[in-house]
Parts: C-alpha cells; sequence; structure tokens
C-alpha cells in the first residue's frame, strides 16, 4: 500500500508545510475541516459536470488532509478526537467523491452501478480493517488503501474532464481491484481470528 510506504517519503515534504502552518497559528481541526470542504466542493463541482476542475479542487482538499496529523505531532496536540475527526472527515470526503461521480453519471446506467459499487468497497475496506483490529487482528492489507483509492479516481477524474472515455475503464479497475482489497482483508482477518 501506498499509504504505509511512502509515509517516510513524504513527511519531509509535510514537516516544512506543517511547521509553517504552526506559525501561523492553524490547528490540526482547521486543517481537517477546509480539506473536508475543499473535497466536498470538488465533488459539487464533479457532480456539475467541471470535472477536471473539481478533481483539482478536491485533490488540494485530500492533500490538506495529509497535513493534520503532522501538524498535531509538532504541537504536541494528537488526541483520539482528532484522530476520530480526521477519520470521519476522510469517509465524508470519499463519499462526497462518489456521489458527485454519480450524480454525474446519472444517465449512464454502468456508470452509476460501478460508481455503488465502488463506494460500497471504498466503505468496506476501513470496516474490514477497524473490524479486524478491535479483535486483536491485523487489519491492513490489499492494494487500494485510501491513498490508493483518492489517486485513482481523482485522477481519472481529471483526465476523464479532457477525454470522457476514461471514466468507465477507472471505475472497472478502482471496483475490481477495491474489491480484491476487501476480500484480501477478510481472509487476512479470517485467518488471525481464532476458533
Amino acid at each position: 500500500m501506498i499509504e504505509l510506504k511512502a509515509r517516510k517519503k513524504i513527511a519531509p515534504i509535510l514537516q516544512p508545510m506543517a511547521r509553517g502552518l504552526d506559525k501561523v497559528g492553524v490547528t490540526p481541526a482547521m486543517v481537517t475541516i477546509v480539506g473536508l470542504l475543499l473535497t466536498i466542493a470538488g465533488s459539487v463541482l464533479i457532480a456539475t459536470g467541471f470535472l477536471w476542475q473539481g478533481a483539482l479542487v478536491a485533490t488540494i482538499g485530500v492533500v490538506l488532509d495529509a497535513l493534520d496529523g503532522p501538524l498535531a505531532r509538532i504541537q504536541g496536540t494528537a488526541t483520539l478526537k482528532g484522530a476520530f475527526l480526521d477519520a470521519m472527515s476522510d469517509r465524508i470526503g470519499e463519499i462526497a467523491i462518489w456521489v458527485g461521480l454519480a450524480v454525474y453519471l446519472r444517465e449512464d446506467p454502468v456508470g452509476l452501478i460501478l460508481c455503488i459499487l465502488a463506494l460500497a468497497f471504498s466503505l468496506l475496506t476501513p470496516y474490514v480493517r477497524s473490524k479486524a483490529e478491535s479483535w486483536g487482528a491485523e487489519g491492513r492489507g490489499g492494494w487500494m488503501g485510501r491513498a490508493e483509492r483518492m489517486m485513482l479516481a481523482l485522477t481519472g477524474v481529471f483526465f476523464a474532464g479532457f477525454w470522457d472515455q476514461v471514466l468507465l475503464p477507472m471505475l472497472w479497475i478502482m471496483v475490481i481491484l477495491t474489491g480484491l482489497t476487501v476480500a484480501q482483508r477478510i481472509r487476512r482477518t479470517w485467518q488471525q481470528l481464532p476458533g
């Protein structure tokens, strides 16, 4: 997963940005909320047909969301409430993107069904992890963590703004890989659980 492998590589980029935000008095919660609002704004643009513009705005929101953790560590304010706010923001932002794309594709039955499946698998992926970890199992794994899902979805939507034929292949890839990720996590959890 990119999330796990890239975290160390991205840290040198995020740290200076987080320090800059700290100097001007920005809190992690502010970053999380602004990131979510930008993601929702981008989703509204996608729904109304401004695909590349919406993808760009939503990407800025997703990138902002990556700064709340480093900022909380710099400020020494990392809390369970902050982690909960971040997790809820991630889910709401992801739902917004898929709903925006579903609204855009409402006249295309195949595209609409693929959006619904992509949303379902996107929500199941962290759910399986959360459930596994609540029972003491390792719930990570698979190809499509949140970072991968956002990269694929927003890149596909961005390029669809210039060439609409990109959308359906991106959605098929998303559904297949995210579905496989759910299956991988279920299998891995099942193997770790006793009895």
